[in-house]
């Protein structure tokens, strides 16, 4: 795929990329379709921003806003890169999804876990408190805590619960809903979107959350699936978390292929996507359907799933698989006017 010089912020609103339909303009009014952004394409490649602008009304920083992309040194933040996330968005009329707060995988090097226990405390509410209030206004929703259970449903061994105990995720609500009080709070996992022990664990923590009062607005369902392996009742999954009173969002959503790649796998990987957003649209409580990347061509799969690749609904020449007409179909549906 051919590279075009770096765009500058007078080349953020960028038009629409006429051959197929856009999905943005076929989502129902109160729900956000959304998908992770590549920063170095974003600032690099004129069709990768086209086609981002013209069929997600919501992004996500799949890199730029966690911590240790953010304050490389003490005290010292980078926020060129997530910056740019954010001006792309308003120039084309999205919203941001902030991604993410707090995440075991994503703790600067230069924290020390001897650090005495108060100073951790201050450190996290510093920054929680940095990164939010400097997007006041700006980012309609963060992922406040990522990843904190284990494969059981338990709380996962992090820095943060050995040093400052269960109640850090509290308090990482408690601190981000005071720097915007506008904002939308998320707890974020994956292997939560079906049925499970994992799933159970999830849903035993939020209502706890909600019950002492801790701003938990919605729950995020990662959703980084196989394409031959479906959720256990996925749309059940998430209505029971809806009935706690929080919304529910798709958060992180592809559908990995064994490779090679044929014709049968792709409808396999199409009706999945299409399972998924049928499942998120099907609650009412559902606020957004955000893909993990879009294109190919950034996916993180192939570095992660050694074999696998081809996860996502555009292939690596910005062109749209059967996902997406998959898609594209079960909106069209709901809105009983034909595809296309």
């Amino acid at each position: 795929m051919g590279q075009a010089e770096p765009a500058t912020e007078s080349s953020w609103q960028t038009p629409p990329t006429p051959g197929w339909p856009a999905l943005r303009g076929l989502m129902p009014a109160n729900v956000r379709i959304g998908s992770a952004v590549d920063g170095k394409l974003l600032a690099t490649d004129e069709r990768y921003r086209s086609e981002l602008a013209a069929q997600f009304n919501a992004v996500t920083a799949e890199n730029a806003m966690k911590w240790v992309n953010l304050e490389p040194s003490p005290g010292v933040y980078d926020w060129s890169e997530s910056d740019q996330v954010v001006k792309f968005a308003q120039a084309n009329g999205q919203a941001v999804y902030g991604h993410t707060l707090l995440w075991h995988s994503s703790v600067p090097a230069w924290v020390s876990e001897s650090w005495p226990r108060e100073r951790i405390r201050e450190l996290l509410r510093q920054h929680i408190t940095t990164v939010v209030s400097r997007y006041r206004g700006k980012i309609w929703a963060w992922d406040v805590v990522n990843e904190v259970l284990a494969e059981d449903g338990s709380l996962r061994d992090s820095l943060w619960l050995r040093k400052l105990g269960p109640g850090y995720i509290a308090d990482a609500f408690r601190w981000a809903h005071e720097a915007d009080p506008d904002a939308r709070l998320f707890i974020n996992d994956y292997g939560t979107e079906g049925r499970g022990r994992k799933a159970n664990g999830l849903l035993r923590l939020v209502r706890e959350l909600r019950m002492a009062g801790v701003p938990v607005h919605g729950v995020g369902f990662q959703s980084h699936l196989r394409w031959d392996r479906a959720p256990e009742d996925a749309t059940g999954n998430l209505r029971r978390f809806a009935a706690l009173g929080v919304s529910v969002a798709i958060t992180e959503l592809d559908v990995r292929i064994q490779l090679p790649v044929d014709a049968e796998k792709l409808l396999d990987q199409a009706l999945l996507y299409q399972h998924m957003l049928k499942a998120c649209l099907a609650v009412s409580t559902c606020e957004s359907v955000t893909l993990w990347g879009f294109t190919d061509t950034s996916s993180w799969i192939s570095s992660h799933y050694p074999g696998f690749g081809a996860a996502c609904v555009f292939d690596s020449d910005i062109r749209p698989k059967p996902a997406h007409e998959a898609l594209v179909q079960e909106l069209t549906s709901r809105r009983g006017t034909p595809p296309g």
